[in-house]
């Protein structure tokens, strides 16, 4: 265990001890009784075993605890006796109540910890299926495109060389995008990312928003509402980019019907507010608990689309924005589309 985490349950252990028992002697002075007493110092080792990391500091803390009760605050005062028998009676009882809640505790925060990681294993299995099947068809494409190159390179065309030579492009940019997006959510998930935040003015982020998306959509028009006044917000601008693009290119890839795209920012309270706008064909209720894990169920994927799982870069968007302090939120609207939402706060001191 690092020399870090034992100083911290340490420290934690005494400033808690400390705590009870001040109270104990306030409770003694101010109302002239000790009942309490031994329920003050129980609670004592049951916040200690929740907040330290091994059961030791609780069983320690239920002798320390025993021993305060019996020395300051049982007959004869400051002075350990163990042979009256009401005084060893209530040693014995206080000390395994105390040890039994801090095992108690110690065991429930280990069965939390291990739900947590099965849960997380969980959601690797079902991100790892949902990314073998986003992989497969655009491979398949690639390969496919690539061998009637190969196999009839003198009955094709320019054209149709041409054409199936775009194909292989665009699936190899999704890939690429796919595996930016996987390693930017890994890294971020497992702390291995190091948020830097620098102010960046908002029209230079949305000029990079649309410079990367205008790539891949060249022909999709982006309606852009955002305030007239000069506005920088502190943010990481490669990883902010990247959750616009992504949700724009989500909305194009699954939007089915959608005529208006729309990027809008407003300002409210000290935050800035940004809305990716569609008036497409809107998320389906069952869809909308899981649309942020990073996988559908069975049958789920997009059927407009099977090759583009819009849960994996949707999952991308929602770790970096909870990486800045954020959260991510959608909502279908009544018109008809649907309105992905996420907050920066624009008043905010520049830390690494």
């Amino acid at each position: 265990m690092k020399t870090k985490t034992i100083l911290k349950d340490i420290l934690i252990t005494l400033i808690i001890l400390s705590i009870a028992f001040a109270i104990s002697l306030g409770i003694t002075i101010i109302f002239d009784t000790h009942s309490p007493i031994p329920a003050i110092f129980s609670l004592a080792v049951f916040l200690i075993a929740r907040y330290t990391e091994i059961y030791i500091y609780g069983v320690a803390a239920s002798l320390i605890g025993m021993l305060a009760v019996n020395f300051a605050f049982t007959f004869p005062y400051f002075k350990f006796n163990f042979i009256i028998l009401e005084n060893l009676v209530s040693a014995i009882v206080m000390l395994i109540i105390s040890m039994m809640t801090s095992v108690l505790t110690t065991e429930l925060k280990r069965q939390e910890k291990l739900r947590v990681e099965t849960e997380k294993e969980k959601m690797r299995a079902n991100l790892l299926r949902a990314i073998s099947h986003d992989l497969r068809t655009p491979l398949t494409t690639i390969y496919g495109s690539s061998s009637a190159m190969v196999e009839n390179v003198k009955e094709l065309d320019k054209e149709q060389m041409a054409e199936l030579a775009d194909d292989i492009r665009e699936d190899a940019q999704w890939l690429i995008g796919m595996v930016e997006n996987l390693l930017s959510v890994t890294k971020i998930d497992s702390g291995d990312v190091k948020l830097i935040k620098t102010p960046v003015v908002l029209e230079e982020l949305i000029d990079s928003v649309l410079v990367r998306f205008k790539k891949r959509y060249p022909k999709q028009e982006v309606q852009i509402e955002i305030p007239d006044e000069f506005i920088d917000i502190p943010m990481d601008a490669v990883l902010i980019t990247q959750v616009i693009v992504n949700m724009l290119e989500n909305a194009v890839q699954h939007a089915k019907g959608m005529k208006n795209l729309i990027l809008r920012v407003t300002t409210k309270d000290g935050d800035a507010v940004f809305e990716i706008i569609d008036d497409g064909c809107g998320i389906p209720k069952e869809r909308m608990n899981r649309i942020f894990a990073g996988y559908f169920e069975t049958g789920e994927l997009p059927a407009d689309n099977q090759k583009r799982n819009m849960g994996i870069g949707l999952s991308v968007c929602a770790s970096v924005i909870k990486a800045h302090e954020g959260e991510l939120t959608v909502e279908n609207l009544e018109e008809g589309g649907c309105c992905f939402r996420f907050v920066l706060k624009m008043e905010e001191e520049v830390y690494e």
